[in-house]
């Protein structure tokens, strides 16, 4: 059987965002955090309004980022958007309660009329674990039987359950119910072939991250994704693959660059002090903006160029971009959506499209 699948809808585009939060890199000036959410709905509107797929907010517990209530986020997004998906992107659902994750998710989908998902993982970072009581020792267990509970909401009514880490369910309705008759729920990883595995016996579509490297290394955890898949007797056709990476788009090169990079080496410098990696240089950005690179910064003609690369490999249906890993000014992110919408998402869908059409699965 061929390692990649006939897509069942349109090439999806999105956005993903942790809400940054800090001071601008050059000018020191940082928007009151009131303020920062404005901005953010603003960007929510013109996504949907230039036709992007999917805006996707994921979850952090640090000063820098205002996103510690995603779902929150998303349902006032939700009422000032018509179509535009709403996802997390993650759900840290290791440390917290698969029944509130599912009862909010439940009510953003009914605020949003069948809008909702959810992008389940274990997270990269760790503040949510001793802010909530978790202990790290139980990383991958808390992981595991959470979204085993997370999933048997999704698919029962009344419940009845038993685990270590959480109180037992004795026949219990869990309310609300989403719109959806079953709610899109994802598996998120960042290149563990583990997770990989475990989305694909469970029948859930995959979210991967590449934040760096050589995007095309990852090529084998999609196939062993496809493979486990198969592996469970799982229907491909109902199945995704999302790719998740940074990136930024200007009118351009120069642009891009001279927005992104100040912003992108402020958050990356803070985060590897912490994690023990070297500054970020301008050579070292500059090679991850390359077509094999793993950042999508540029002009909207390279943005394609990179999206139909990794294509060619990967045979993803979706791809969602983090434009504002650091504080990029309002202005730029609104024209940077813009373009994604208006130039780049039409032109990757129907090259994506021609390409499938000549497909002939085996």
């Amino acid at each position: 059987m061929t390692d990649h699948v006939t897509p069942k809808r349109p090439f999806e585009l999105g956005l993903l965002s942790f809400v940054e939060w800090t001071a601008h890199p050059q000018s020191n000036h940082k928007i009151s955090s009131t303020e920062r959410i404005a901005n953010l709905i603003e960007t929510a509107e013109l996504a949907d309004q230039v036709g992007l797929d999917v805006f996707a907010l994921g979850e952090h517990h640090r000063e820098e980022y205002l996103s510690s209530a995603p779902e929150v986020l998303l349902s006032a997004i939700a009422t000032r958007t018509q179509r535009i998906r709403l996802s997390s992107g993650v759900t840290v659902l290791s440390s917290d309660d698969p029944v509130r994750v599912f009862q909010r998710f439940a009510t953003l989908d009914l605020v949003s009329a069948g809008r909702a998902e959810i992008i389940a993982g274990r997270g990269s970072f760790i503040e949510s674990f001793p802010l909530f009581g978790y202990d790290l020792r139980h990383y991958d267990d808390l992981f595991s039987e959470k979204l085993a509970l997370l999933l048997k909401l999704r698919d029962e009514e009344i419940v009845t359950w038993q685990g270590q880490h959480r109180p037992t369910l004795d026949a219990l309705g869990v309310y609300p119910r989403p719109h959806q008759q079953r709610l899109p729920i994802w598996i998120g990883v960042g290149g563990t072939p583990q997770s990989v595995v475990r989305a694909g016996l469970l029948g859930l579509p995959l979210a991967i991250a590449i934040i760096g490297g050589m995007p095309e290394r990852f090529a084998p955890l999609v196939k062993l994704y496809w493979q486990a898949v198969d592996q469970a007797g799982h229907d491909r056709s109902q199945l995704s693959v999302s790719i998740n990476s940074h990136g930024f788009i200007a009118d351009t090169y120069p642009e891009a660059m001279k927005e992104a990079f100040p912003a992108f080496k402020q958050i990356m410098d803070k985060i590897g002090r912490e994690r023990g990696w070297q500054p970020m240089s301008r050579n070292h950005f500059e090679q991850s903006a390359t077509l094999r690179g793993a950042d999508f910064i540029g002009t909207p003609d390279q943005i394609i160029e990179k999206i139909l690369f990794q294509h060619s490999f990967f045979h993803h249906d979706r791809l969602l971009l983090q434009l504002s890993v650091g504080s990029i000014p309002h202005d730029k992110m609104m024209r940077a959506i813009e373009l994604l919408g208006t130039k780049v998402a039409p032109a990757v869908r129907q090259e994506i499209a021609k390409r499938m059409t000549q497909v002939q699965p085996s």
